[in-house]
């Protein structure tokens, strides 16, 4: 069975042979000798055992375990799952207990040999993922019987690893039982484990413990974990996350080698080899050190210890990991170690941690203490190493050198190496290593660790499993992959020559055994030439260097020497012998290297091969059955060489390359030297040969001979006289010919002719023909006739039935002497110009014999015309040149043959004066491409073929057919600009257009053409810009199209698509649609877009101005891009629309802007115009007439909107105008039946709906216009925006230089994640210090940690923080506190805390889909919505450095240097420049900008420095602009405070006045107070200040007034019973109650904004626009990759919903919304002092709110529309909010559409951030404060611990008692 017809699940097993196998049992598959393998389920496999003893091999994979025979044979299969588990849940599973678990697959972990002692049977260990990683014992003679296996294991007896890919380890080990004597002679048989950390199931098993495994006496249980038996201590597991390769014994100790970051360090990842001591059950010997293999490879991929140059060594295969991440590349190499090396470094490394403190002679540390354990190096006595070699109590422990042991690869590869094992042979090492891509390669390792690969084998596209196993005779190899494989091995070179050519160490040749071998399998390797080594260079195989004779004759048996070179030595009693291809044998005679044997007998020779006079048959030389070499002889027979060529049998026969004579008189080609009557040729070689044959060269008569008569031809030859007959010579006769017969249409026919002698023929000369003719063939007519040559004899018979051409003796009546008179039936053409010079094509019949018989007898209408030789066909056709008439005429055609009648056409022929009149257009392009139109009268003269068009010296080429009036030919390039004249030949007649000459003008050239884009339908105008555009006589615009088709078949076939893309012109699968443009004038034209189908893709727009191609990306740099048609909606689905006058028509609709502006759309109703007054993407107003128009339509009374937009006109349904007389009249009878008063009622409540009704109508009208005036004070401001961003843009550029670098300040990590995890709070806890007396200091941080560990344990952390949140006591910021201390204490385990947190949302997201799953992560109401908004701070920290700062920076400096521009009241916050109407100071202030110089103390200089400030600004705005200014770009925690600093104006040389906020010139006036301004002050325009250090009396109202101050000062704030104010009094009215200020407030800012204040607001966002777009972008932009914690979370979203079956997208978009963008990136838009050292004051956190609000509004999916009660905040951005939210959509949609699957990726991240920010988080004041919270609500956290049968077994409850017991000396039940 093939591997590419295996299912899926099958894997194969191969077995790699290195000798011939045995006879194969009847289910193993093989298709090579060499190879065998077994098809086995269970893929991946995992592990391979071999016992050693027996031969048998073990398998185990995912859910099989397999023992099989050394041949492969299938003794046992076991399956070991799927079974019901979870690795979140404790063994025995229950499902009611574990709502988690699910059939899971059994992974293989470990597979281990545990040998017997006594009689006691050995057994196989066997350990799976299941259950914890719980392990068996099994028969090793029967898989299938179980020895051990437990029902209900505890804690100690979780060994492997829970997860598939974290890695396991182990290796049997058998010590004295000194601790418990008795029981097998004491004898203790232990197993150690290493294995990696999972962030799932209990979290704190040590990376390497002691298994008991025998012997086990109740109550101690096999595999488990005991205290006596020891185990690597380590602080923290997820940061020594081992990920171990190899484990084994060697020489009384363990090793284990393990991957890992090196957390002493660089931090890096690193390969370590670490020892114990077997006898050490204390873990006293522990040692690591670090292994380099030069080159950059750090990732240790599989191992073997095997033997180098005689001494043990370690061949580990070690990969280059992916920059700082345990990932591995592709770059790889195998390193050797020795053991004693690695012994020594090791040695070493305990001898000065031991007695040196750690460090080395020089001082440098050398050892140190790891795994963050309370232990150090120590200076103990000298001989301590020698003392206690393994370790003591006193030693410290565990030891890493800080030295690593280096060595350079043997062998490197491009491709990852994934496996190694090695054998010896002959003293050499060799190495087997398996790659990623399946290839195993040899190398031989040299003794200088150098190494040469010699073979590589192609097994599979799936990697080699590591486990690659030789078995007990090192001549098997044993591999497990996922496809079979025929590796190279000796007997799989078949001959010498492949042998020696693969220089494989363990091959050479056994020359007398026709095999390749090992050495040893050769009986004969010791003599000379016997067994040729492959890997020695200068051997070759055994050769026939030469064979005499090389060719021999088929017909005779000879003698055959061949030469040999390096023949081995034979006795005499060895014979040899020669095989002559498939014959039987001959002895052969040696005779020193010369070998010589007897050829075959003719009869025994195979037959000729067909068509061929020899054959090449192999020689073989052979000793017994073997063939030793091989030559090859040629045999020939002359008789088939004759046979080859029957025409001339004697030339080729003795001009052969054989030996071979002719006897002509036997007509024989032989190899004999005599023939059988006498006369012989021989071959070239001995005699003339070819000149002596009989030959026929000649004939002597003539070579014509006529059909249908008797002829005689007369021969000529040589040697003729050989052909002897009664001594009387062979002459040559008269040959009669009788008459020949053939059917051909020419004249004659050339026939070959030859002689026979009997049935044999005499050679001939190749070239001897005769030409056989026919008179009749071909010759019509008389003049044909007798133009033949007079040698044939033809002659013009009048005979019957018809008057033919014939043979002149075969015409029975006198030939004709003359013929009849010319026939024309055609002239062409039939006009000529007077000038002659034209040619006239005649065609008849007898028109001559030959061209001489028409010379002057041709006239056209009277006038002599020149036939042409060249022209001319016998009697058929007469070609003339036209002659000058010098008039007008007219006439037949004659043609006259000797004195025959002249032939008279039937038509006649014109002579003609054509005339040029005029020509359109004048001028054109020097590219040409100009068509011209010239008119005339007869222009139809002469052929069409004839006529030719020049301007100047170039042609105009004839496009269009000619007629009499008027030709039209298009222009070529000119090389230059000018007036040229046109002339136009006929034939050589010239015409010129008389007056007129045409001009070249400069090529047309378009500089602008906009817009850049258009929809499907078309028509949108292009308005092209340039010069010279009016030269242009037909200017198109064109669209290159593609089926949609073809693009799938090229996206398909990528050569394709380039090909396309190259030869765009000539794609025969492109069409081309065009439009004409219109010229307005020189510099400017029109171009409506052409329409194209929605099923083609544009490929390319230009535009072609007659010659000149322009190409839309050359003008604006960008393609032409076509969008889908715009879509509008009806206006209402069946009735007609009602539309009340005054008001606008809104028409929805989808994409109107993308590829349309305002005005270019038209909007009909009726037949009169709709005034388009706004257009946005999903909006159209227009603005109808007063009265009702009237309808296009002759069908409906009612007009129906109609809307164009270029081609694309959409009606949009009826509209009906509501009236205001819609009252009926009341009837005449109703009004005499009601009285006067009723009269009175009904007309008073008329006016009064009236007037109600108008009133609804005009705040409707009102309303439905904010929009168009929004969009009119837009454009009123537009000016003012351009300047306000002119100057903002100058000053922000020199702030972009420093940005970049230095100049961002950014906030350090410890800052940020205090401000993110602990907003407002003024200690957090990452600032403070665990407050504990010495005392106590260390039993509490003793207990912490043992609280940390517990932290670690998944269930304890998800059961306490349910058990808090179900307590009524624990509020919302408690359970926000509670989240962001446990993010601080688990911030060094990262990928711990990220499961923890994907638990907690699954069951949040089970809550959720049970009530309304819209509202989930919609708050921060639970610990997790908390620990997820860290999380994404943590993540994004990187991201925010890196990408988003820098804009938001810009961002916040735009939004700053805006509001200081204008007035801001430092009382209320107001400012004139903001985007927040309810913060907008809506009054008029006069201000004016001035300039003050600030001294400026630099070192020892003052330096003056220019601050604009305002002259209404408070002292206090006063000093923050100069602190601004002076400490441009320096953080704002590095800048002094304006409250320590004075300011003080000096005028003169002693004037010195301190300015401040209030002093006694402050002005009161009432209750009203008002802050001094430099306008108070009188502060004149250039005015020199200086800040001082404030004086300690100094105080006053300034220390109120804080710069950076959030919230302003309240209204009600008094001092000394006045109330302050700055520009505008808070409240004018101090008697309205506080409650009813609010709604006032809301009353006012509900009626319609006055124009002046909005246009504040615009003025504000036009300026910012680029900022908040550039800030958008950067968070949304998917043009490089998305941070990695986005894509991983969003993938698990989308994995929650499809496992909960919500196919909702808006239900995941908000999801999504919620957990990023409203949980985070709104909190950073509206709080960047999170992330920047910068000051946020009210008025710039006024503008970030509507900012921040814009980004919630475009990440809703809700529609965004705009109404009457819509705040003014969301109309500012009601354009952009419909572009935001296609970003957000895109940004959500790519991460999507993108390749899932970062899970490792993410993990890598996490591993990285943990070891990068984890010092700067203060892990034990988080660990106290969380306790504080433990011992709030402890008995319930107890007992919710005690009720988990799973926290049980754990011992959870009792472990939390031990924390309180050390942490307060709480009394507990222990």
């Amino acid at each position: 069975m093939l591997a590419s017809s295996a299912p899926p699940s099958l894997l194969f097993l191969p077995l790699l042979l290195l000798l011939p196998p045995p006879s194969l049992p009847a289910d193993v598959v093989t298709s090579d000798p060499s190879v065998r393998w077994v098809e086995i389920e269970g893929a991946p496999l995992a592990h391979l055992l071999l016992d050693w003893d027996s031969g048998v091999l073990y398998v185990g994979g995912v859910d099989h375990l397999y023992q099989l025979t050394s041949d492969l044979e299938v003794v046992s299969h076991v399956r070991t799952g799927p079974h019901l588990d979870s690795p979140d849940c404790l063994p025995p599973i229950v499902a009611q207990d574990c709502p988690s678990a699910t059939q899971t697959h059994n992974h293989n972990k470990l597979l281990l040999l545990e040998a017997g002692q006594g009689a006691e049977s050995g057994s196989l260990i066997i350990c799976g993922s299941l259950y914890q990683g719980i392990c068996d014992k099994r028969s090793l003679s029967n898989i299938s019987q179980l020895i051990y296996q437990t029902s209900n294991p505890v804690d100690t007896q979780y060994v492997a690893a829970n997860d598939p890919r974290v890695s396991t380890v182990a290796v049997v080990i058998t010590t004295e039982n000194k601790q418990e004597g008795g029981g097998a002679g004491g004898i203790l048989r232990l197993m150690l484990v290493g294995r990696g950390y999972t962030s799932k199931g209990p979290g704190d098993i040590p990376p390497i413990t002691t298994r008991r495994l025998y012997p086990v006496v109740p109550p101690r249980r096999a595999f488990s974990q005991e205290e006596e038996l020891g185990k690597l201590v380590v602080g923290s597991y997820s940061e020594y996350n081992n990920h171990f390769v190899k484990a084994i014994t060697h020489d009384k100790h363990a090793y284990f080698l393990f991957s890992r970051r090196d957390m002493w360090h660089k931090k890096e990842y690193r390969t370590y080899a670490s020892r114990l001591c077997v006898s050490d059950r204390s873990f006293y010997s522990y040692v690591e050190v670090p292994l380099l293999c030069r080159g950059g490879y750090n990732l240790a991929q599989g191992a073997w210890l095997g033997n180098h140059s005689g001494e043990p060594a370690l061949f580990v295969v070690m990969a280059a990991g992916q920059a700082s991440t345990p990932v591995a590349t592709s770059r790889s190499a195998l390193c050797v170690y020795k053991m004693a090396d690695l012994d020594a470094m090791l040695r070493r490394a305990q001898e000065v941690c031991y007695t040196e403190g750690g460090r080395g002679s020089s001082g440098q540390e050398e050892a140190y203490i790891e795994y963050a354990v309370s232990s150090k190096c120590l200076k103990l006595p000298k001989v301590s190493l020698t003392d206690y070699p393994c370790g003591g109590e006193h030693t410290p422990n565990p030891i890493a050198s800080a030295v690593p042991l280096p060595a350079t690869p043997t062998y490197t590869s491009d491709t990852q190496l994934t496996a190694v094992t090695t054998a010896t042979e002959a003293g050499h090492t060799i190495a087997f290593l398996g790659d990623r891509t399946g290839k195993l390669h040899k190398v031989l390792v040299r003794s200088d660790s150098s190494g040469d690969r010699y073979g590589s084998v192609s097994v599979d596209a799936t990697a080699i499993s590591a486990d690659l196993l030789l078995d007990q005779e090192q001549e098997h190899v044993y591999v497990l992959t996922s496809s079979r494989v025929p590796v190279s091995s000796c007997e799989r070179q078949t001959d010498c020559q492949s042998c020696l050519t693969i220089r494989d160490p363990y091959c050479g040749w056994c020359v007398l055994e026709g095999r390749c071998s090992r050495k040893h399998e050769c009986q004969r390797h010791t003599e000379p030439n016997h067994w040729l080594w492959s890997f020695e260079p200068t051997n070759q195989c055994v050769t026939v260097q030469s064979l005499q004779p090389a060719n021999q004759s088929r017909d005779e048996p000879t003698q055959v020497t061949l030469s040999v070179v390096q023949l081995p030595t034979l006795t005499e009693a060895e014979p040899l012998s020669c095989v002559f291809d498939r014959l039987p044998p001959q002895p052969a005679i040696i005779t020193g290297s010369s070998i010589t044997c007897q050829s075959p007998q003719p009869e025994l020779l195979p037959p000729m091969p067909a068509g061929s006079d020899h054959m090449i048959l192999s020689v073989a030389l052979k000793f017994k059955h073997v063939t030793i070499t091989t030559g090859n002889m040629t045999f020939y027979d002359c008789g088939a060489v004759s046979r080859l060529n029957q025409s001339s049998q004697c030339l080729s026969c003795v001009d052969s390359v054989w030996r071979c004579n002719w006897c002509p008189l036997d007509q024989l080609c032989t190899h004999n030297h005599s023939c059988p009557n006498q006369h012989i040729i021989f071959n070239q070689r001995d005699s003339p040969g070819p000149a002596s044959c009989p030959l026929v060269y000649a004939l002597q008569s003539s070579a014509l001979v006529p059909m249908g008569l008797s002829t005689t031809v007369v021969l000529q030859g040589r040697n003729l006289d050989v052909y002897t007959v009664r001594n009387a010579s062979f002459g040559l006769k008269s040959v009669h010919f009788h008459c020949f017969q053939y059917e051909v249409s020419q004249l004659q026919y050339s026939a070959p002719v030859y002689l026979r002698r009997g049935e044999r023929r005499i050679d001939a000369s190749p070239g001897l023909r005769l030409q056989l003719y026919d008179c009749s063939a071909g010759q019509s007519d008389c003049s044909q006739c007798r133009a033949v040559p007079e040698e044939y004899g033809c002659v013009w018979c009048p005979g019957s039935p018809a008057p033919s051409c014939v043979y002149n003796q075969s015409c029975s009546s006198a030939p004709a002497d003359t013929c009849p008179p010319p026939q024309i039936t055609q002239v062409l053409p039939v006009s000529g110009p007077l000038e002659g010079g034209v040619l006239v094509t005649i065609t008849g019949s007898n028109l001559g014999m030959r061209y001489q018989d028409v010379v002057g007898g041709v006239t056209v209408a009277g006038v002599q015309c020149e036939p042409q030789p060249e022209g001319y066909q016998i009697s058929t056709r007469v070609v003339c040149e036209l002659q000058p008439s010098g008039k007008q005429r007219k006439g037949p055609v004659l043609v006259s043959v000797g004195n025959s009648l002249p032939g008279r056409s039937t038509q006649d022929f014109t002579y003609q004066d054509p005339q040029l009149l005029d020509l359109v257009p004048d001028k054109g392009p020097v590219s040409g491409g100009t068509r011209l139109t010239i008119r005339g009268r007869q222009l139809l003269t002469g052929q069409t073929t004839d006529l030719r068009a020049f301007l100047g010296r170039q042609p105009c080429y004839i496009v269009e057919e000619v007629n009499d009036t008027q030709l039209v030919c298009q222009t070529g390039s000119s090389n230059h600009t000018g007036d040229v004249m046109i002339r136009v030949f006929f034939g050589k007649a010239e015409r010129i257009v008389p007056d007129v000459a045409f001009r070249y003008l400069d090529d047309p050239v378009i500089t602008d053409a906009t817009p850049s884009e258009s929809f499907y339908a078309g028509g949108r105008i292009v308005m092209v810009t340039g010069r010279n555009l009016d030269v242009v006589q037909q200017p198109i615009i064109a669209v290159w199209v593609e089926p949609l088709e073809v693009q799938r078949v090229k996206r398909r076939k990528r050569l394709a698509l380039l090909t396309a893309k190259q030869q765009l012109v000539f794609n025969s699968t492109m069409t081309t649609v065009s439009e004409r443009c219109s010229v307005e004038s020189s510099s400017q034209m029109t171009c409506p877009t052409p329409s194209v189908s929605p099923e083609v893709k544009v490929k390319g727009v230009w535009f072609q101005l007659d010659n000149v191609r322009v190409h839309y990306e050359t003008i604006k740099g960008k393609s032409f891009m076509y969008y889908p048609n715009p879509q509008l909606y009806h206006l209402n689905r069946d009735a007609p629309y009602r539309f009340k006058p005054g008001g606008v028509i809104a028409v929805e609709g989808q994409d109107l802007t993308r590829a349309m502006t305002r005005q270019e759309v038209r909007a009909r109703l009726g037949d009169q115009e709709c005034e388009v007054k706004t257009l946005d993407n999903t909006h159209l107003y227009c603005e109808p007439p007063e009265t009702q128009p009237m309808s296009e339509d002759d069908g409906n009374e009612l007009p129906a909107l109609k809307v164009l937009m270029g081609n694309l006109e959409v009606d949009l349904g009826l509209v009906q105008y509501d009236s205001d007389s819609l009252l009926s009249p009341v009837p005449l009878a109703a009004q005499i039946g009601l009285g006067a008063g009723a009269a009175v009622i009904i007309l008073s409540v008329l006016v009064i709906i009236l007037m109600y009704r108008r009133k609804s109508k005009q705040a409707l009208r009102d309303y439905k216009k904010v929009l168009l005036q929004l969009e009119t004070l837009e454009i009123n401001v537009g000016d003012q925006c351009r300047k306000e961003f002119t100057d903002l843009m100058t000053e922000m550029m020199d702030l972009s230089s420093d940005v970049g670098g230095p100049g961002l300040p950014l906030l350090d990590y410890r800052t940020y994640a205090e401000r993110v995890f602990f907003p407002g709070q003024q200690v957090a806890p990452l600032s403070r210090q665990l407050d504990l007396p010495d005392s106590r200091r260390q039993t509490v941080e003793q207990g912490l940690q043992q609280l940390n560990n517990l932290l670690n344990n998944r269930l304890f952390l998800t059961r306490f923080i349910h058990t808090l949140e179900a307590q009524q006591g624990f509020s919302q910021r408690d359970r926000g506190y509670v989240a962001s201390l446990l993010t601080m204490a688990l911030h060094d385990k990262l990928e711990y805390f990220t499961e923890v947190m994907k638990t907690l949302l699954q069951d949040l997201v089970q809550q959720y889909v049970a009530k309304n799953p819209k509202l989930m992560l919609r708050r921060t109401e639970t610990v997790v919505e908390k620990m997820l908004t860290n999380w994404m701070s943590i993540c994004l920290y990187s991201f925010l450095k890196d990408v988003a700062g820098e804009p938001l920076y810009m961002l916040y400096r735009a939004i700053k240097y805006q509001v200081d521009k204008g007035p801001v009241d430092v009382v209320t916050g107001k400012a004139k420049r903001t985007l927040n109407d309810s913060h907008l100071l809506r009054e008029d202030i006069d201000y004016s900008s001035m300039t003050l110089t600030v001294l400026v103390k630099n070192g020892v200089e003052v330096q003056p420095c220019p601050v604009k400030v305002l002259d209404t600004d408070t002292i206090t705005q006063v000093k923050d602009k100069i602190l601004d200014q002076v400490y441009r770009g320096a953080p704002f925690s590095q800048r002094p405070s304006a409250d320590s600093l004075d300011l003080e104006w000096r005028s003169g040389q002693a004037g010195h006045l301190t300015l401040s906020d209030d002093d006694v010139t402050a002005v009161v006036q009432g209750r009203w107070k008002r802050l001094n301004t430099l306008q108070h002050y009188k502060v004149p325009d250039g005015a020199t200040v200086a800040l001082i250090p404030r004086s300690q009396s100094s105080g006053g109202v300034n220390q109120v007034f804080q710069t950076g101050e959030k919230t302003p000062m309240l209204e009600g704030e008094e001092e000394e019973g006045l109330r302050l104010w700055h520009l505008v009094k808070s409240s004018e009215d101090p008697e309205i109650p506080k409650h009813r200020k609010s709604s006032m407030r809301e009353r006012e800012r509900a009626k319609a904004i006055p124009e002046i204040y909005l246009t504040r607001l615009l003025s504000m966002k036009g300026t910012l626009q680029k900022f908040v777009d550039d800030v958008f972008v950067a968070i949304l932009s998917t043009k490089r990759p998305p941070p990695i914690a986005v894509r991983f979370f969003f993938d698990f979203l989308d994995d929650m919903a499809e496992k909960h079956g919500i196919d909702d997208p808006e239900t995941v978009h908000i999801w999504k919304t919620n957990s990023l963008p409203l949980r985070f990136w709104v909190n950073i838009l509206k709080n960047p002092q999170f992330v920047l050292d910068v000051q946020v004051t009210d008025s710039i956190d006024a503008v970030l709110s509507v900012i921040a609000q814009t980004f919630i509004d475009s990440c809703t999916t809700s529609e965004h529309k705009v109404g009457r009660d819509s705040p003014v905040n969301k109309l500012l951005y009601a354009r952009e909010i419909p572009r935001y939210k296609q970003l957000v959509e895109r940004y959500y949609s790519d991460i999507h559409s993108a390749a899932s699957g970062c899970y490792q990726e993410m993990n890598s991240t996490l591993t990285e951030l943990s070891g990068s920010f984890a010092s700067e988080m203060n892990s034990l004041v988080a660990l106290h404060e969380l306790y504080k919270y433990i011992n709030k609500y402890y008995d319930q956290i107890i007992m919710s611990l005690e009720e988990d049968s799973s926290g049980q077994k754990m011992q959870l409850a009792y472990r939390l008692q031990q924390v309180a017991a050390l942490v307060e000396n709480k009394v507990t039940d222990l």
